[in-house]
């Protein structure tokens, strides 16, 4: 039978992570289904997730866990584990996001080991349309039962490296042969992290995977919430103030615990203490130069605009968080969960063709200002900082000047400004003509409203 642990340190439930009608949540709990003790194999232990059921109702694991030695693994380790969401759409053509396995396909069984307790390893066979991301043991050579483990809808993963090795029963005295193998996520394109679950995977032999061996991971999008720009600033023919207004948020990113490094706590604390981490973005216009041309015939007018971006901020920025400003970033080792992520070019100005992040030279902004114009120019500076999730910093804001974000304002004192003329009082209809007098007969220019067009300068 299976033997239960000591039940790691509760933890409050976080928001789920979600993709679809995908649910993403993480486990620290486990019950220990089997371990090698006894047997000639090198010390192994396999672990089942266990979502407490106060805390995440409904979740269900992916696979199992496998550790290599026989300590206990509550609240040290954490795996990803998922629940089904309510759909966005009452489409019924939609598919579920999970689905049992239909069936197991034997990989080890312990035959010939004399371990102290019968255990076997199984790969679940997913149904059509779904994919398994790990693999079932049980303590006796019987198949798991079709609710041991959820596989995942196919367009919610993607594939993945099957990579070092963590175990293998070498020297066992097994009949079969059994590795089991880390996964890594392949890299995650604009605005997603691709997320290996937790579990391992599963071959019947000694050798390294092929190429091309199937192992899946977690997609997730990285949410993005977007409010409107700062209001452009407008030139009144007085010289302009810098700044012209405050900096307005206008972008947040949410990114998980775990692809956050956060110098304050561990992996596990922010787990607890900070699910999930918020990138801010503002934006404000920086006045660059003004100039008011007295001439009649127009003028150039140049500046020098520093930017606002260094080098050494960004590498500071990447190496205190792991977070990468125009490119994906990876598992920073030792790590929880294994993961690839990159934030979305637009909300970091990243573009493939528009990288100015290490570009730190100052701008040369050269403008043609009319005769007797006044002209001014902004450009657009971008701070980003990162939260957690109680408001407080992790580190230093990182900067940046948006090259391609020139706005120029012009003002005439000479401008004539039309106002549009009242709506004349309707001209009353004539009197009936008198019988002596042609009906033909034009009013009397005394009966007419007199109009005349207004007009108002500027100064």
């Amino acid at each position: 039978m299976n033997t239960h642990e000591d039940t790691a340190l509760p933890t409050r439930p976080m928001q789920p992570l979600r993709f679809d009608n995908l649910l993403i949540n993480f486990a620290t709990e486990f019950y220990r289904v089997w371990d090698t003790r006894g047997s000639r194999a090198k010390p192994a232990a396999f672990w089942r997730p266990a979502p407490a059921p106060d805390l995440l109702p409904g979740y269900f694991p992916l696979g199992d866990v496998v550790a290599t030695d026989f300590d206990n693994i509550n609240g040290k380790r954490v795996v990803a584990v998922v629940c089904e969401a309510n759909a966005h759409t009452k489409d019924p053509a939609q598919a579920n996001a999970l689905s049992q396995p239909v069936d197991y396909e034997l990989i080890w069984n312990d035959k010939g080991t004399k371990s102290k307790i019968d255990g076997a390893l199984w790969r679940p066979i997913p149904a059509q349309g779904y994919v398994a991301l790990g693999s079932v043991c049980t303590n006796d050579h019987e198949k798991p039962s079709l609710n041991a483990v959820r596989c995942v809808r196919a367009d919610l993963v993607i594939a993945s490296r099957v990579d070092e090795l963590i175990w293998n029963d070498k020297g066992s005295g097994s009949r079969h042969k059994f590795s089991a193998w880390r996964i890594t996520p392949p890299h995650a394109p604009s605005g997603e992290i691709h997320l290996a679950p937790g579990t391992f995977a599963a071959d019947g032999s000694y050798d390294r995977p092929e190429l091309g061996s199937v192992a899946y991971s977690l997609r997730l999008p990285v949410p993005l919430q977007v409010s409107p720009q700062p209001t452009a600033p407008q030139l009144t023919g007085e010289p302009p103030a810098p700044p012209v207004e405050p900096a307005k948020l206008t972008h947040t990113a949410r990114l998980p615990w775990f692809a956050v490094k956060d110098p304050l706590l561990s992996p596990l604390e922010q787990l607890r203490r900070s699910p999930s981490y918020r990138l801010e973005r503002t934006d404000q216009y920086m006045l660059i130069g003004y100039g008011h041309n007295t001439e009649s015939q127009g003028r150039t007018f140049r500046w020098t605009a520093p930017r606002a971006q260094r080098a050494e901020h960004l590498r500071a920025f990447a190496e205190l968080t792991t977070v990468e400003f125009g490119r994906q970033w990876p598992t920073a080792e030792p790590a929880p969960l294994r993961y690839s992520a990159r934030l979305d070019e637009d909300f970091v100005q990243c573009g493939a063709q528009a990288n100015e992040w290490p570009n730190d030279r100052p701008l040369d902004v050269i403008t043609l200002a009319a005769g007797q114009k006044s002209i001014a120019v902004y450009l657009v500076q971008s701070n980003f900082t990162l939260l957690r999730e109680d408001g407080t910093p992790v580190t230093d804001t990182v900067s940046y000047t948006d090259g391609n974000r020139l706005h120029l304002c012009e003002h005439s004192p000479q401008e004539t400004v039309f106002v549009c003329p009242p709506i004349p009082s309707p001209v009353p209809a004539p009197a009936p003509a008198p019988a002596d007098k042609p009906a033909t007969e034009q009013p009397s220019p005394a009966d007419v409203t007199d109009v005349t067009d207004v007009t108002d300068t500027v100064p």
